[in-house]
């Protein structure tokens, strides 16, 4: 029951070229960092990685792309990445967005083995593009499928060594879903403890779903924009 690894690098050792990668996060809260920076070691590319956002240009999702690494973006908001932009506009990256909605629920269900749903976001613009639709009580909602990813990645701030995670306030926002979602989960932890440590009645995601936990040191935990209210 032990899923402890060493650190990043033995964690993703199964992550090769070409693999669907679900990342967690909100903006730069709560993303799994250390992983990232052993995907950008180890060189793999042509991934496909679904993620609420692209990170920024020097941290993040950003640290990957800036290596080419990133074949296609699954995403709902990519608006403080330049890299990103030009890869986009040139043509060298793949780019779908997402309502942000839909991408959470298509985490949810693909953690809750649930192939497809319908939902309303979206109908009469191009996210419906090709996708099938039907009337339910006069309403027109489009048919969604559930992610399909190789590896979930996150970040929590505690787990225990059999693999169960607690968020802390705004990191508990895509991190939890995805992690349900993946057929491998990767953890990164800012504390590590022994199994039995933690209150059962406060655990996010159990244990069954993870099948990496490490502990990571020196988190940055940058702000993204920092607005400051003047003084009177």
């Amino acid at each position: 029951m032990n899923k402890t690894v060493k650190d990043a690098d033995a964690a993703i050792r199964d992550i090769h070229d070409g693999m669907t990668l679900m990342l967690g996060g909100f903006g730069l809260c709560g993303i799994p960092e250390h992983c990232i920076a052993a995907l950008v070691r180890k060189g793999v590319k042509n991934l496909t990685c679904i993620s609420n956002n692209a990170g920024v240009d020097d941290f993040g999702i950003g640290l990957m792309l800036q290596q080419r690494q990133v074949k296609k973006m699954i995403s709902s908001y990519v608006g403080e990445n330049e890299e990103f932009e030009r890869q986009m506009l040139s043509g060298e990256l793949e780019v779908e967005l997402i309502p942000q909605g839909t991408l959470a629920e298509r985490c949810r269900a693909a953690g809750a083995g649930i192939p497809a749903f319908f939902t309303p976001a979206g109908v009469g613009t191009e996210v419906a593009d090709g996708k099938e639709t039907r009337l339910f009580n006069g309403k027109t909602y489009l048919m969604e499928y559930a992610f399909d990813a190789d590896f979930a990645i996150v970040k929590a701030w505690k787990g225990d060594t059999h693999g169960n995670l607690i968020f802390r306030e705004t990191a508990r926002n895509f991190n939890p879903m995805m992690a349900m979602a993946g057929k491998i989960t990767i953890a990164e932890v800012e504390e590590l403890l022994p199994a039995g440590s933690l209150d059962p009645n406060h655990i996010h995601v159990p244990g069954i779903f993870v099948q990496h936990i490490f502990q990571g040191t020196h988190y940055e935990k940058r702000i993204e924009q920092r607005t400051l209210r003047k003084r009177a």
